[in-house]
């Protein structure tokens, strides 16, 4: 009876903490919640203004640079395009409605970054070497590639570190799944999905999982940048 009379007495401090932080989560759900909504508006209306933009100025103004922009839209949007594009046309989920995703928010990381690099290469360069008779072919591969090697380089790391924490477009894509699969026709296991679903879990055990994820997303970026470093040192040598 000792033990159980403190428990009685501490019942109702118990339920007023408990509603204190049920009403404080409900709050950051509904921040959260608002914040979503106004990005994907804000996001529709941008890709709605590319559009209207490139059909107002006809097939001529069909560009690069517009076709990135179009590709350079927040990560809901394009997980909403894919979504919409492959996932319902399959009528499942799918590994390779992820890649696609992902693949959409590298490409234009990768095209932007190696575009200004070879264009920070001297016009002296290739003048020399066509000069020389160097084919365009030989000099775009052993003068301006070279020369700017390490700027793409550079432009593929700051691709990956983009994609490696993105949660938004695979919850539309490959969703996750509670056991180990390499089939890519199928939804398919990621780590941030799974670091989103244990954060927002109420117990302590898995919001320190999804703190051991982010640390494991976090040390596989840094490993891929210092490989990278190690090798093209030793290209340069």
């Amino acid at each position: 009876m000792a033990t159980i009379e403190p428990l009685v007495r501490n019942a109702p401090q118990r339920e007023a903490l408990r509603k204190r932080r049920q009403s404080w989560r409900r709050m950051k759900n509904r921040i959260a919640l608002c914040l979503s909504l106004l990005t994907m508006a804000f996001g529709l209306f941008w890709l709605c203004w590319i559009l209207i933009a490139t059909v107002g100025r006809g097939f001529e103004g069909m560009s690069a640079a517009t076709f990135l922009d179009l590709l350079s839209a927040p990560s809901i949007v394009i997980g909403l395009f894919v979504y919409s594009l492959v996932v319902t046309r399959m009528q499942h989920f799918s590994g390779w409605a992820g890649v696609i995703a992902l693949a959409l928010l590298q490409v234009p990381i990768v095209i932007r970054t190696t575009e200004n690099m070879m264009r920070l290469v001297p016009d002296t360069l290739r003048e020399a070497a066509y000069a020389l008779g160097t084919p365009k072919w030989k000099m775009i591969s052993a003068i301006t590639m070279k020369a700017s090697l390490s700027g793409i380089l550079t432009g593929v790391l700051l691709a990956v570190a983009r994609i490696a924490g993105e949660t938004t477009p695979l919850l539309f894509t490959s969703l996750s799944n509670q056991f180990w699969s390499t089939d890519l026709m199928q939804p398919i296991a990621n780590l941030p999905v799974t670091i989103f679903k244990f954060a927002m879990s109420p117990f302590v055990e898995w919001q320190q999982l999804a703190w051991a994820g982010v640390l494991i997303i976090t040390l596989c970026v840094l490993l891929l940048n210092i490989i990278a470093r190690t090798v093209f040192a030793r290209k340069n040598h």
